[in-house]
């Protein structure tokens, strides 16, 4: 088995106390992948191995996001949520068919949000996002949205119509990244402005164009929206990591430091890391 790092040195600069990871993926061993979906991580990185990374970056919560590997099966999400308390916080695969009775089972169990993912064999589409928006409304779960960022402008009228909080996931995943002039940004820009859409810092060097460490193409549209609306930006590591093997896979706390550093001051630090994600996912 390969191995994945879990722990180094510390950050450059410490994070607010009451941190938060809103994107994280976890896999069980004993849980095969499903049909449609990508295989597991060859180690299959699971919630006791994620405990050791969000120690070394000073973490104090966390949000699942449902792999896709697993579709539209959530047990394993749900196990690692029972394990985490009112520490942890999950984003499942929510369908059409899906019942009363199961969303409420999953928000005592912790589930905060609905998975939109149009890319890469994702479980539930952007053609179902608004009747799955409409199953989520009365627990006030937000859904995040995943598609390529270049359609920004093609989309924008379907997310207009969603109703309560929503998170644009991955940098807005514009494949490859545009410019902040563009017309593309601009629109994700509006979106902000109208009240109820978040913006989500996580996995730069799945759409980047100019790489690491920096990450210059993805740096300029983050800093933009850190200018624009810090009241509208969450943190993700993205870890396991999953487009990468684990021995490929980005140092995490290397890529924390080049986030950390798109940030001017700990008020701004203090709203992506810790405010923002409180209020989507631990305000019910």
């Amino acid at each position: 088995m390969m191995s994945r790092t879990l722990t180094g040195k510390a950050p450059h600069a410490a994070l607010p106390v009451g941190s938060v990871d809103t994107h994280i993926h976890v896999y069980d061993a004993k849980h095969p992948s499903l049909p449609g979906g990508p295989s597991l991580p060859i180690d299959a990185a699971n919630i006791n191995d994620y405990r050791q990374v969000q120690q070394w970056l000073g973490l104090e919560k966390v949000v699942i996001t449902q792999p896709n590997a697993y579709q539209t099966d959530n047990s394993v999400l749900l196990a690692a949520l029972s394990a985490l308390g009112n520490k942890g916080r999950g984003v499942a695969a929510v369908t059409t068919n899906t019942d009363e009775a199961s969303l409420q089972k999953w928000h005592e169990n912790g589930v905060r949000g609905a998975r939109i993912m149009e890319l890469t064999l994702g479980a539930v589409r952007m053609k179902d996002l608004l009747e799955v928006n409409a199953k989520i409304r009365p627990l006030d779960w937000t859904c995040i949205v995943q598609f390529n960022g270049r359609e920004m402008l093609d989309r924008a009228a379907l997310l207009t119509k969603i109703q309560g909080d929503y998170v644009i996931d991955h940098h807005g995943k514009f494949l490859p990244p545009v410019a902040p002039n563009s017309k593309e940004f601009k629109q994700l820009l509006k979106l902000i402005d109208k009240g109820n859409c978040y913006y989500k810092i996580a996995a730069c060097y799945e759409s980047s164009v100019t790489g690491g460490p920096e990450y210059h193409d993805l740096a300029a549209l983050s800093k933009r929206v850190i200018e624009h609306a810090p009241e509208r930006i969450i943190w993700g590591s993205n870890w396991p990591h999953v487009s990468r093997s684990p021995t490929e896979a980005p140092n995490d706390v290397q890529l924390l430091d080049t986030v950390m550093n798109w940030m001017p001051d700990s008020k701004t630090r203090q709203a992506i890391f810790v405010d923002n994600p409180n209020h989507l996912y631990w305000r019910t």
